[in-house]
Formats: structure tokens, sequence, C-alpha cells
């Protein structure tokens, strides 16, 4: 069964938690990303400044992380901030400038969760089952799920989990990306696997805590003018 995309994205709150259950179950977890082929990956972002959403996508071509190409639009925030929905509060002005880039990325990074998320379809797998292509989450900080403190050292791990309908779930790991710093939440989006996921943004981190995709991302959609 094909995902139900595209859809609305003016939708009532109700309306949005189905259809995040429905569209959760056609999330790829299972297929690896090619990482032996990856040319471009791209970093995806969006700020929300007095009720205008601004997103920015920024490729770089892989494994050098220069960057090729940057795409940007923004639209009147177009859904309130409801934990768990910020896919129906982003996703337009992401596939909006999705739509003005001219290359086309082998591989997304997401400043967000993917199936590390109450109903598993965080802005990593929504928007990754909308494009079809593979996607990662890289979270900041924890929606859901426990975890212990991974070592210090650059590259160590610890599994996030999640207990539901009374089983606990593998949903993403915890990553330190630089020794003895806060690590950040790695999770699947889609066409995915989580060892690909995690090694994807441990190779696009250099000496910083974010990957260079998203870092890049961030700092222009925080910047464009409106």
């Amino acid at each position: 069964m094909p995902p139900m995309i595209p859809h609305r994205w003016d939708l009532s709150a109700t309306d949005a938690i189905a259809l995040q259950k429905s569209l959760a179950q056609q999330v790829d977890s299972t297929t690896p990303i090619d990482i032996a082929n990856l040319k471009l990956v791209a970093g995806v972002d969006v700020s929300v400044k007095n009720n205008i959403s601004r997103a920015a996508i920024v490729v770089l071509e892989y494994p050098s992380l220069e960057t090729v190409e940057v795409a940007t639009a923004k639209i009147p925030t177009p859904f309130p901030y409801i934990s768990g929905l910020l896919s129906f509060r982003e996703g337009a002005v992401i596939l909006k400038a999705h739509d003005q880039l001219k290359s086309v990325p082998d591989a997304y990074i997401f400043d967000g969760q993917g199936i590390a998320h109450p109903r598993r379809l965080g802005i990593a797998a929504h928007i990754g089952l909308w494009l079809d292509r593979p996607t990662v989450g890289c979270g900041k900080t924890r929606l859901i799920g426990k975890h212990d403190d991974p070592d210090s050292k650059k590259g160590s791990m610890a599994p996030l989990i999640h207990r539901r309908h009374g089983i606990d779930e593998l949903i993403g790991q915890v990553v330190r990306t630089r020794t003895n710093v806060k690590p950040v939440y790695i999770s699947i989006g889609h066409h995915a696997t989580l060892e690909t996921a995690c090694q994807l943004i441990l190779n696009c981190t250099t000496r910083y805590r974010l990957p260079e995709p998203i870092r890049a991302a961030d700092h222009i959609a925080g910047q464009f003018s409106p």
C-alpha cells in the first residue's frame, strides 16, 4: 500500500495524529543507506519567527562536505506548535524549498526526529516518505525514550528505548559526535537502517557537535531575511 501522500497540511490535531499513525506503517527501516556511493547529502532545518516559517536546505558534496547548493523558502506558519506534530508545522515550507533544488540529494539529514517519536513519524520520517528518499533524524534534544549515557569518547553510542504497548522498542541511538560534548539523538527517517544512519552522521561531523549539513541549514534558516 503506497503512502497517503500528497496530503493537506492544515489538518486538525486529531486528523494529523490519525494520519501519522497510518503513515508510520509505511516507513522503511530495513534498507541500508548506500553510503559508499553517496555523492550529495542535504541538511534540512526550519526556523519560525513572528509566525513566519523559514526553511533552508543545504546540499553538500560527500565526502568533502563542500557546499553545492542552497535553497530557502518562507510561508506563514500553517500549524500551531503541538508536541509530536512538528511535521505539520514545518513540512509545507520544507517542500517549498525543496522544489527549488536543481540537484538531487542521495540522502537528507533533518534537524529533528525520525522514528524517535510517539507515533514513529517525526519530521525526518514524514518528509522522507513524501520525497521517497533516504532520510535521517538528528535531534539536539530527546523527544521520547530512555537511555544510558554513552561513553565520553567520540563515536560512543547508547540505545534509545521507548516502551509502547507494553514492549520496549529500539527507536534510535544516542551518539557522542565529539569527545566530552553533549550527544545527539539519531533515528531512522526512511529508507535507512539505524546503523547506516549513525554512520552517516558521524561521517558528516567534523569539529562541531552537529553534522555539517544541518549546521549549515540551521545557520541559513535562522539568518535569511523575511
